[in-house]
């Protein structure tokens, strides 16, 4: 879905073109990416293919982030949510890995707001690659999502509590947002207090002043619980000793992706049992 159907393809013979056709070459597509971002930095260079496959395009990304080229990699189908794909196809440790680079913005969108979002601050970020982690599935527009909150990295979607004192505080990511949005209704239908945050970007939301930090994650909230599509592989630092980490740490399976959120525990009645266990 990134292709430019206004122009046609970049050729020997119609340089005024845009579109690049890499063929199935991950590696390749990358490096040649990061020629262009080096060559003409006026021009900023994109490219798209599953998120599974950054396994092949790795040595480009990383050399797009040691030598701080921008390139954006719009990385689709980015959890177990494509389906009868199966395991060889679905990202598990992608993230967190990802996560692990110096120098990368690792951005996962939920909607449409925070898609826009992301691209800005790809877009507006010359020297730090970004990649973009979009799913297969269809999501819904979420109450409270906005491209500035996804600037900060993390920001806060809903919250029916005061003094920045929740009795938990539920964070997701992409596709998994909306079920933590989900579940902070039915905890407030207890009589929770319930914050939901938007983890958009680590790295952008490290980025961000202890005041800032702490006004989103409040220290003396301990209360936590984390939902996304991928190894918990890292979310204890964002969750802490006592909160809960929901996600996938072994690999998915071929079938629908309703079904497979039901078996692997992707659901609002999963994040609420946890969350009930800490508050």
């Amino acid at each position: 879905m990134t292709l430019l159907k206004m122009y046609g393809n970049f050729q020997k013979d119609t340089p005024e073109e845009r579109n690049l056709r890499f063929g199935v070459r991950e590696h390749g597509m990358g490096a040649i990416c990061n020629g262009i971002a080096h060559h003409s930095p006026g021009l900023i260079p994109y490219c798209a293919t599953f998120f599974v496959f950054t396994d092949y395009m790795r040595a480009a990304i990383r050399m797009s982030a040691l030598s701080q080229a921008g390139v954006i990699y719009v990385m689709t189908h980015d959890s177990i949510g494509l389906g009868e794909d199966g395991p060889t196809h679905q990202p598990i440790e992608h993230l967190a890995s990802l996560r692990a680079m110096p120098n990368v913005f690792m951005l996962r969108p939920a909607d449409g707001n925070e898609t826009a979002g992301a691209y800005k601050v790809a877009i507006l970020n010359r020297n730090t690659p970004s990649i973009i982690a979009l799913s297969r599935q269809k999501l819904t527009q979420l109450p409270g999502t906005s491209i500035k909150g996804v600037e900060k990295g993390g920001y806060i979607i809903s919250d029916n509590s005061s003094g920045n004192n929740p009795d938990i505080i539920l964070i997701g990511t992409g596709s998994e947002l909306e079920i933590a949005a989900k579940a902070a209704d039915e905890l407030r239908k207890a009589g929770k207090a319930v914050r939901v945050v938007s983890l958009v970007s680590w790295e952008l939301f490290d980025n961000q002043s202890d005041a800032y930090k702490e006004s989103v994650l409040p220290s003396g909230v301990s209360a936590r619980v984390s939902i996304e599509a991928g190894s918990t592989f890292g979310w204890e630092k964002i969750v802490g000793s006592k909160g809960k980490a929901i996600g996938i740490d072994r690999f998915g399976a071929s079938a629908p992706a309703g079904r497979l959120y039901k078996e692997f525990g992707l659901t609002p009645e999963a994040v609420v049992a946890a969350a009930k266990e800490l508050c």
